[in-house]
């Protein structure tokens, strides 16, 4: 069977790779060109997505090839030996493997450290009704927001440092309750600057699309606009298709179905889209120097409970009028930045909740995101009148994450 080849296109080298590939922010993005199996004469094309390996796979050929693999061998070479010392040299002093005195140092006013640390988790919820005041716009975070973020910060730290002063603790809690501290300001800190972030890029966005709609009015009106651009976006889709048919019928048209690399996903598509993704991709490719960003399609909105397809660009960015195109250009580019990536698409201010606020605090995590990448798996579940379906639930693989803690400390 042949590999998959793709048409030549004016992109950058550097954007594709050797095999003809998209380069994405997940992985590589193949698009063949049409093709007849021996089963059907119709012709298709086929779209693969080669998911990207990370560094501590180890199917990542890549990863065997590391440098600095004998100097992290011999670093935990090291350790063992290490510990072997502490274990011989403890038995010969004291007949224990090991002191336990720094368990009791640690164990000392421990119910009132651990309540101490209850305190400060849950003080850090206070980032919720700051970001629902930012949600129903009773403060902007330019720059009122920002001062009573920081104010709010300063005054964590500062009482938990005073607290532990205070109760004259030995350093482990000491040290303990203060590190907690910066970790939980770290987080508060990037929960409300990225909600008082979104919050201006949809103030943003609200004047944006008052100025396209005005700009639209020198056109016809709103209405006229969306229909020269519904036009003009068929025209380009006529065109695209005219020119995968004209492919489709030169002498390159590949017979049987092509390898697809192992791993990954396809998808089988008529040759006006594939032509029409092509096309795409090329254009994205050169606007971003490659940086292409791929998410899953997904049907179900969380938040709101509503359904719907992934981000789709404004209407109006097809208008052949350039100023038109480029306000819709901004709208979209600033309504995308509302909009998680996926499989959920959790669209701002539809975040904002408690239950969302303890899902991050217990992502190990300090940076916060609308939506975080989990790991489906489909049950079997029996409903009350006798009827079987599939529940799609989110789960923790103990094994994959044991594997890749291991490969870590092997790197």
């Amino acid at each position: 069977m042949a590999q998959p080849t793709l048409a030549p296109l004016a992109v950058p080298l550097s954007n594709r790779t050797n095999s003809g590939g998209f380069k994405t922010s997940g992985g590589t993005l193949y698009v063949s060109k049409p093709y007849r199996s021996k089963s059907t004469k119709k012709l298709r094309a086929l779209i693969t997505f080669a998911p990207r390996k990370s560094h501590f796979d180890i199917t990542n050929e890549s990863s065997g090839t590391n440098e600095f693999r004998g100097f992290f061998s011999l670093f935990w070479i090291s350790i063992f030996i290490f510990t072997v010392r502490v274990y011989v040299r403890g038995i010969e002093a004291t007949g224990r493997p090991l002191n336990l005195a720094f368990a009791t140092m640690f164990s000392q006013d421990l119910v009132v450290l651990a309540l101490s640390d209850a305190v400060l988790v849950l003080s850090t919820g206070l980032c919720v009704p700051f970001a629902l005041a930012l949600k129903k716009r009773w403060i902007r975070y330019y720059w009122t927001g920002m001062f009573i973020q920081h104010i709010f910060q300063t005054s964590i730290l500062c009482a938990g440092i005073t607290w532990t002063f205070n109760r004259r603790w030995p350093w482990v809690q000491s040290g303990f309750l203060t590190l907690h501290s910066l970790v939980m300001i770290m987080k508060m800190h990037s929960y409300m600057t990225v909600n008082g972030q979104l919050q201006r890029a949809t103030i943003q966005s609200e004047k944006t699309l008052e100025l396209l709609r005005r700009a639209t009015e020198s056109a016809g009106g709103w209405e006229s606009a969306l229909h020269e651009a519904k036009l003009r976006r068929i025209e380009a889709e006529a065109a695209a298709s005219t020119g995968s048919e004209s492919l489709a019928n030169t002498p390159n048209a590949i017979p049987g179905t092509p390898d697809v690399p192992e791993g990954s996903t396809t998808s089988y598509t008529d040759t006006a889209t594939a032509s029409a993704l092509r096309r795409r991709l090329a254009k994205v490719s050169q606007a971003t120097d490659g940086n292409i960003s791929v998410t899953d399609i997904s049907t179900q909105r969380a938040g709101d409970g509503r359904t719907g397809p992934s981000f789709v660009p404004h209407p109006l960015v097809d208008h052949p009028e350039p100023h038109i195109a480029e306000l819709a250009n901004e709208y979209s580019e600033l309504q995308s930045e509302l909009t998680s990536p996926g499989p959920a698409y959790v669209t701002w201010p539809h975040n904002i909740s408690l239950k969302n606020f303890a899902l991050y605090q217990l992502v190990p995590t300090l940076v916060y995101e609308l939506e975080y990448p989990r790991t489906d798996k489909y049950v079997l579940c029996f409903c009350q009148d006798g009827h079987r379906h599939l529940k799609e639930i989110s789960r923790i693989r103990p094994i994959y994450v044991f594997e890749k803690t291991v490969r870590s400390f092997c790197h």
